[in-house]
């Protein structure tokens, strides 16, 4: 009673926490960045962690295992993954944005997780025979810290297209609006090379300047975390692959939940080998990074809904009244 009493208390005041990090971002979104707003959304995503951490070790101490068992369990250390992402460049020293990725990411997956629709897995329950493995904290934690590191570096990526794109679409609309779409956009390109020509990098406008760093700056950060996340993730699939050996004598059973797992694994590796090459663009590596988006939520949250598969332990059922 007393731990079910306390992993209560913790949940709602991480979930709490989240949500003051997230209206103080859109302050600073709506307001000139005030520092002192700033340091305290840092600190409030700390204070999330530790209230998070303490919730899984209030429920491993109440359940004996590793809270990893469920989806419920998975969300709240999927949140937990979030944050943890959140604090490496915090305690680098490195000021950055990336709390507007992670602080929504964690809100929303322990929303979900401390919702309605899983409250028949918040309560404690045996293991299956497959779980009852010391592979259980291998492969399960490394799947979904991979999973979380691949979702932010996802999301810097979309932003990245989002920014890109909205100044191409500006310029587009601008000549559109002159009445000469065609003769603008070759005016702008002609305008453009000729700048290029007699005029140095200094000599650009601050505005345009300050995207460029923006999307260098998420672009760089994309590229790490993707590259964290993939080697997290092609751990999880070996430590998966000897566990299936041991548990179903096989290493690889075309499971629905092992084949998107390595959907997923081909698409950022697709991702890697672009960055690859000498002459790469950003863009093309963040379109592909932006499919693995999807890709990742249909592989950790689609092939739940299916409830089939040896992996079907994972899945959960509606309550209904």
């Amino acid at each position: 009673m007393i731990f079910s009493t306390l992993e209560h208390i913790l949940t709602h005041i991480s979930f709490s926490i989240v949500s003051i990090v997230i209206t103080i971002h859109l302050i600073i979104l709506l307001v000139d960045e005030i520092v002192g707003l700033y340091d305290s959304s840092e600190k409030g995503m700390i204070a999330t962690f530790f209230c998070i951490t303490g919730l899984l070790v209030t429920r491993w101490m109440y359940l004996g295992h590793l809270p990893l068992s469920d989806l419920y369990e998975s969300l709240i250390f999927l949140s937990w993954s979030f944050s943890i992402i959140h604090m490496i460049p915090y305690f680098k020293k490195h000021k950055n944005h990336l709390s507007a990725i992670t602080a929504p990411s964690a809100i929303f997956t322990q929303g979900f997780a401390t919702s309605g629709l899983l409250t028949e897995m918040h309560q404690s329950a045996i293991l299956v025979p497959a779980l009852q493995s010391h592979w259980l904290m291998m492969h399960v934690s490394m799947m979904v810290l991979s999973y979380a590191a691949l979702l932010c570096g996802s999301l810097l990526s979309l932003a990245l297209l989002v920014i890109t794109f909205r100044k191409f679409i500006r310029i587009f609309s601008k000549s559109n609006n002159n009445g000469l779409f065609y003769f603008g956009a070759i005016q702008y390109v002609n305008q453009r090379n000729n700048v290029l020509r007699n005029t140095s990098f200094i000599s650009i406008s601050s505005q345009n300047y300050y995207r460029y760093q923006l999307i260098q700056q998420l672009d760089r950060w994309s590229y790490r975390i993707i590259s964290l996340g993939f080697i997290l993730l092609t751990v999880g699939i070996l430590s998966g692959a000897v566990w299936a050996n041991e548990a179903w004598g096989s290493y690889w059973n075309w499971d629905p939940k092992e084949t998107w797992a390595f959907i997923t694994w081909t698409i950022f590796a697709i991702y890697l080998h672009i960055r690859t090459k000498k002459n790469f663009e950003s863009v093309n590596s963040a379109i592909v990074a932006s499919m693995g988006f999807l890709i990742i939520w249909i592989c950790y949250f689609g092939v739940n809904l299916l409830g089939v598969g040896l992996h079907s332990y994972g899945s959960f059922t509606l309550t209904s009244n």
